[in-house]
């Protein structure tokens, strides 16, 4: 960061904590020593943290910042894009298509047990785009109409999956292949779910979208409400997967709770207030992202060139009302 006229706050170690244009906080530490209590601190404080300078070459060394944060990892379940497993609770970025951006969300917001901070790190930055960008939940909520709110608020939001031919299988998503112990895991985790004679497997969800922050009380927009609409998918791949397979086939979709579809205006009015929201800072070699998932959600530009972001999910947290009764099974 090289913009010395962006407004900054001195940390106890010497380091400069910058806002870039007031939203985006980046740790510039001075050496490679950076107090993790430092980062926790501005975290709380701002609700993500770049952390530049680490020098950051490998998978291992997203652990060891994760354990000098004292943030104990968590296993990816329920996945709805590829990762490839890393080692060390490390995980390869989504394998999503370079040339189309990842819109806005929360990590693993659907599921009954999220992770309350996502580290990301970057070995090896893309020569365009790629970057990792970041929304206050808090802005979000505050900036979309009160109608809308009012209704997801209310009957909270459903995730309707397919896990067949179409999309990731049910195997990869749960890391197994015993469906006795899917079964068992989403009786567990309040997912409604049914095994088809084909051997696929439907399952559905319903999530609060309005959820309180468990340390400061704080509401927050934490949904993926948008994100897994199947309005967000290329049009003509949309069609052509509801001419073949059917509605009920779509590898993911989002409805009302109360099971309603949601119009296109909404989809469109939440991806625009996250567009308002977002900041961004490029990447670059060596630097680490340390986000507070429930204060905010996050996506990823488009790119050119090839990219090395490596990710961490930890601090397993269940919100209190966040996950409804299965509804079916």
């Amino acid at each position: 960061m090289t913009d010395t006229t962006s407004p900054s706050e001195a940390l106890p170690d010497g380091s400069r904590l910058i806002l870039d244009k007031g939203r985006t906080p980046l740790l510039v530490p001075p050496g490679q020593d950076v107090p993790a209590k430092d980062v926790r601190e501005a975290l709380t404080r701002h609700g993500a943290v770049l952390v530049r300078g680490l020098g950051l070459t490998g998978d291992a060394g997203l652990a060891a910042v994760a354990q000098a944060l004292d943030v104990t990892p968590m296993r990816e379940r329920e996945s709805f894009a590829p990762r490839k497993d890393r080692g060390h609770g490390v995980y390869s970025a989504s394998l999503w298509p370079v040339d189309e951006p990842m819109c806005m969300h929360h990590e693993l917001s659907y599921a009954a047990e999220v992770p309350g901070i996502a580290l990301f790190g970057c070995l090896r930055a893309p020569r365009r785009g790629g970057a990792t960008g970041v929304a206050d939940a808090r802005a979000v909520l505050e900036a979309l109409p009160a109608q809308l709110v009012e209704g997801f608020e209310r009957d909270g939001w459903l995730l309707a999956r397919h896990y067949g031919d179409v999309g990731l299988g049910w195997a990869e998503a749960f890391g197994t292949r015993d469906a006795d112990e899917v079964s068992a895991y989403c009786r567990e985790h309040a997912v409604g779910h049914r095994w088809l004679p084909d051997g696929s497997l439907r399952t559905v969800q319903r999530r609060s979208a309005v959820v309180r922050h468990p340390a400061s009380g704080e509401r927050l927009w934490f949904n993926q409400i948008a994100f897994l609409n199947e309005l967000t998918m290329d049009p003509a791949v949309r069609e052509y997967l509801l001419s073949l397979y059917g509605p009920d086939a779509l590898p993911f979709t989002t409805r009302y709770g109360d099971g309603r579809a949601i119009p296109e205006s909404v989809i469109q009015t939440v991806n625009d207030v996250y567009t308002a929201a977002t900041s961004s800072e490029p990447w670059q070699a060596g630097d680490v992202l340390v986000v507070d998932n429930l204060r905010m959600a996050h996506s990823r530009e488009a790119y050119e060139g090839e990219r090395d972001v490596v990710a961490l999910f930890g601090d397993p947290t269940r919100l209190p009302g966040h996950a409804w009764p299965a509804t079916t099974d």
